[in-house]
């Protein structure tokens, strides 16, 4: 129970969104007419939007729950949705905050990253989308750092689709999503928005603080297909971002 009261303390579960995260539409983009500054709804008028810059001076060092990761391989299932590459997760991956759990449904890719730290973006960064029981989701954002190849971006890589918005499996390819994780599970937490339309507001965020190493050829490889698909960083509008100790 103590767990239980600590989480509830720091990471409010009076969360309530729609299973929806980089929602592919055709009437958005990042850049030009249809780029976020054009963005409506929640996107314009929300006052708790993502991504932020984490100034790691001002944040709240806390004793918070620790990431308990349990996830596991499964079959490669990807769609390049116009927007994004995106990788659909089997059944069976799942979060641990306290005694919150989270089922990862999905995760996708930014250049550079969308969050920064300290006014800085990493080269890229995987959005790690997670949802619980009862449809409230928390994302982890990995920050990517160019370096050594990593083995399971470089599966994503290998297979990825020739044709947009079509999901396709390849055949006895697996792949675990574990190997995006780095070996510390420190982190930033804080109550934000999903980062494209329709930008829905009450999405927990823990950005972990330690990098993942991307390949220079991967960097490129992806940079072909999104050379930007980042929002900018929103006002923190009051928000307290909170470290792990």
């Amino acid at each position: 129970m103590r767990c239980r009261s600590l989480f509830a303390s720091v990471v409010p579960l009076a969360w309530s969104v729609p299973l929806v995260a980089d929602r592919t539409s055709d009437h958005w983009s990042y850049s030009g007419a249809t780029g976020p500054e054009h963005w409506g709804a929640t996107c314009g008028a929300g006052k708790a939007q993502s991504p932020i810059d984490i100034r790691t001076a001002e944040t709240s060092r806390r004793k918070l729950p620790v990431l308990a990761f349990n996830y596991r391989p499964g079959p490669l299932r990807i769609i390049d949705n116009g927007h994004s590459v995106q990788v659909n997760v089997a059944n069976g991956s799942m979060l641990s905050v306290g005694d919150a759990r989270f089922r990862l449904i999905q995760f996708h890719f930014h250049r550079p990253s969308e969050e920064t730290i300290n006014g800085r973006h990493s080269d890229m960064v995987v959005h790690l989308v997670h949802r619980d029981s009862e449809g409230r989701l928390a994302v982890v954002a990995v920050l990517l750092q160019g370096g050594a190849d990593n083995s399971a971006i470089a599966t994503v890589w290998r297979h990825l689709p020739l044709e947009k918005e079509r999901e396709v499996s390849p055949t006895d390819v697996t792949i675990n999503p574990a190997e995006l994780l780095p070996a510390s599970r420190a982190y930033f937490t804080y109550m934000g928005s999903l980062t494209s339309p329709p930008c829905t507001e009450s999405v927990r965020w823990f950005v972990l603080k330690a990098p993942v190493s991307i390949s220079a050829g991967a960097l490129r490889k992806f940079g072909a297909l999104y050379p930007a698909n980042a929002r900018p960083t929103q006002p923190l509008n009051g928000r307290e971002v909170l470290a792990s100790k």
